[in-house]
């Protein structure tokens, strides 16, 4: 077999191989820009430049690829081993290699599984960043003053959740921050109005949500940089996106998740008429306790009364017994007797006597007289005595006396002859007498209160 002749004469085109990889660049991103290929991912790998390098292959070829770092970090779906995908970029070349690439700027899942797979993805990354941890959670304030609100300025919503705010607690301060809950601009309006409650510290608590709608609808609350605004936020923030079976990656970051919008609502603030109701029966339950308390020092001080009484009591009446002893002692002593008993002998012997023992008798009933009145003096001075400490005892006595009692304006109620203590003890229609400081009252029960 004979050798081929090449022909190399000088009109045939010459090229240096960086001249010709170039050239074919020229051709190859010219002419595929903003191309669409649909493919299986395989040697997926992220260098640490950020940027991730792989190969798209179907049945019969291959094609690689590379996504720069700054469009990585935007796609929704990030590329891993195995999947299928529609992948949107344009060609370029290699010229070192002189190999061929797709530049890849937005990839998805071929049909809608992509934003399933972007949401499981997001969810572990951010899950495994510990975003979603019970630990960080904040415990929303009880009683806030401001809240503010970032939802979309139309709709049933924010009417919704004023309403509710509104009634549950007149006066409470709410501010809006209105923002787009999907479509273009909506991430970063709801990013914006997280921000903007964070940096002014002026609400207590922080609604952010929308009322219900498809995967696609509530998509803005799947965003990393929403999530992420969500978990930097200075302030607590209830997530209350779409109806009870919704979950979004929000839900997940927020301190609290409510159900819908509404009940975010009843969650952020208590019924104001519920809490009055349960402060005035925390002061009625302390005001009986108090009640009951007083009763029964009362009680114990009437106890104390008591004895204290008895003993002074004893006393008093075994210091009068003891008078009335002396007295009839005295009595039985009086000296009155015994002069008259002795002038009785005197008359009876001065019949009988000489003017002489007239005489001498006059001077012994002299000397009597004088004895008897320094007897009556000794007498009158013991006697003196004695009442003396008598009236000590009885001004001891006076200050626990019941009449001073009712002098300090108080009384005693006796239904019959039994002293009535409490309410309880009387029904309507009872006789009552009521006795005070001077006098007393009959009265008649016609509504008794008892507070025990």
């Amino acid at each position: 077999m004979g050798q081929i002749q090449l022909d190399f004469s000088p009109g045939r085109p010459r090229f240096t191989v960086s001249e010709l990889n170039a050239a074919i660049r020229q051709v190859l991103t010219a002419g595929f820009t903003n191309i669409l290929v649909q493919g299986e991912i395989s040697g997926c790998k992220v260098y640490s430049s950020g940027h991730c390098y792989f190969t798209l292959k179907d049945a019969d070829a291959q094609l690689r690829a590379v996504c720069f770092r700054g469009d990585l970090r935007l796609l929704r779906v990030k590329p891993a081993d195995g999947l299928a995908v529609l992948a949107r970029g344009r060609l370029d070349v290699f010229e070192p290699r002189g190999e061929y690439q797709l530049i890849v700027e937005a990839l998805e899942l071929s049909g809608r599984a992509d934003l399933h797979l972007a949401f499981e993805q997001l969810k572990t990354r951010l899950q495994a960043e510990g975003l979603f941890d019970a630990a960080r959670k904040r415990p929303l304030p009880r009683y806030p003053r401001r809240i503010g609100i970032v939802t979309s300025p139309q709709g049933a919503v924010i009417r919704d959740m004023i309403n509710i705010l509104s009634r549950r607690w007149p006066g409470l301060h709410v501010r809006l921050y209105p923002a787009p809950v999907q479509g273009a601009g909506a991430v970063e309006a709801l990013v914006a109005g997280l921000n903007y409650f964070s940096r002014s510290g002026w609400a207590d608590l922080v609604i952010v949500g929308r009322g219900g709608g498809s995967l696609e609808d509530l998509w803005s609350f799947n965003d990393e940089a929403v999530a992420r605004a969500i978990a930097g936020c200075a302030i607590p923030v209830i997530s209350a996106v779409g109806h009870e079976t919704d979950f979004t990656i929000a839900d997940f970051v927020a301190d609290l998740r409510a159900p819908t919008p509404s009940a975010a609502a009843e969650l952020a603030v208590v019924e104001k008429q519920e809490l009055l109701r349960a402060v005035a029966s925390v002061m009625q339950n302390a005001y009986r306790a108090t009640r009951f308390l007083v009763s029964r020092r009362g009680q114990g001080l009437d106890e104390m009364d008591r004895r204290l009484r008895a003993p002074l009591f004893s006393t008093l009446n075994q210091r009068r017994r003891r008078l009335a002893d002396l007295y009839q002692r005295l009595e039985r002593h009086n000296p009155s007797a015994r002069l008259a008993e002795a002038h009785r002998r005197l008359a009876g012997a001065s019949a009988q006597l000489e003017p002489a023992a007239s005489r001498q008798l006059v001077f012994l009933q002299n000397g009597l007289d004088r004895e008897s009145g320094r007897l009556e003096h000794a007498l009158e001075i013991r006697l003196q005595r004695w009442r003396s400490q008598l009236a000590s005892l009885d001004a001891a006595l006076q200050p626990m006396s019941p009449q001073r009692v009712l002098d300090r304006g108080y009384a005693i109620v006796q239904a019959g002859d039994k002293v009535v203590r409490s309410a309880a003890e009387t029904k309507r229609g009872d006789a009552l007498q009521i006795r005070l400081a001077a006098g007393s009252i009959e009265a008649e029960v016609t509504n008794p209160y008892s507070t025990r």
